[in-house]
């Protein structure tokens, strides 16, 4: 079931949040995603949030700013089960058009947007890390 997200569900979807982060990307130090930890809660809270339950435990989550994708998070043991696609089809079918930036060598989630009907729009680079990074565009046809 997908779902707005509550006030209470915010620590298990931070958890997501910092996991998925910590050992997706390998290559951005621990300690950049540990220090955005609070900040990251507080800015979910003020987002478009919509979380992926399964079996009464939150698996999955979308944050959207407008038509931005601030990101797709799947819990460690349930990725690869179809949830971030049916998160992103979800979303698809409240926006028109949608954006997103992906770091370069997150091989795995460039493939999945691809898939997805994503284009790469541009090349870019993340100040906050350092790494270089694809601006991706989807747009309902």
């Amino acid at each position: 079931m997908i779902r707005k997200l509550l006030n209470g569900d915010i620590d298990r979807v931070a958890d997501i949040w910092l996991k998925t982060n910590l050992k997706t990307h390998y290559f951005i130090s621990n300690q950049y995603w540990k220090s955005n930890y609070e900040l990251v809660k507080e800015m979910m809270l003020q987002s478009e949030v919509y979380v992926y339950e399964y079996d009464k435990m939150i698996q999955g989550f979308v944050g959207l700013n407008g038509e931005y994708i601030e990101g797709i998070f799947v819990s460690d043991e349930m990725q690869s089960c179809g949830i971030g696609k049916l998160l992103l089809d979800y979303i698809k079918d409240k926006k028109v058009r949608l954006q997103l930036n992906v770091y370069q060598k997150n091989a795995r989630a460039i493939s999945f947007y691809q898939r997805e009907g994503f284009i790469i729009q541009c090349e870019g680079l993340d100040e906050a890390t350092g790494e270089k990074e694809y601006t991706m565009l989807w747009k309902q046809k």
